[in-house]
């Protein structure tokens, strides 16, 4: 399914081309939050993929529409103009909370029509939510989020 929004996929290839780029470079070929970050634009295009599907809850809707606010917006925790492609790790952080929310309310088919990733996205989800959960500590992320969702990935 593609957007007809151009401005959409400008912002995505932009997007990708950056984490590209930056997974290639030698920084980030040995970086340890490179293949996180390499995620950025799949999880940003099934945000914006799913908040258009009519299969979506409504309620789902609006916690998509606001983590994907929260990716293209220059002012949040890491701001990409100070951080660089690390500045993407909290939006896709929260991508991956506000995602882990509707696992058990859509049907999974309807999540796989829309990703566009290379991995099974239930790992994917499930590396990141227990990555930010062992950098940053259960209770203060759990906080932070608990507006965006209150459903926890099963633990591994």
């Amino acid at each position: 399914m593609k957007s007809a929004n151009p401005e959409y996929w400008d912002f995505y290839r932009k997007f990708r081309r950056r984490m590209i780029a930056f997974g290639e470079s030698p920084q980030g070929r040995s970086h340890r939050f490179r293949e996180i970050l390499m995620l950025g634009p799949d999880l940003l295009h099934l945000c914006i993929h799913l908040v258009r599907d009519p299969e979506v809850p409504a309620r789902h809707k609006a916690k998509l529409a606001a983590a994907i606010a929260y990716f293209i917006s220059p002012l949040d925790l890491l701001p990409e103009a100070v951080f660089g492609p690390f500045g993407y790790l909290d939006d896709i952080a929260l991508t991956a909370y506000v995602l882990n929310g509707l696992l058990n309310e859509v049907p999974e088919h309807v999540i796989d029509r829309h990703w566009a990733g290379t991995k099974e996205l239930i790992p994917v989800l499930r590396g990141i939510v227990m990555g930010v959960d062992r950098t940053l500590g259960k209770g203060l992320w759990t906080r932070l989020l608990k507006s965006f969702n209150r459903n926890r990935l099963p633990p591994v």
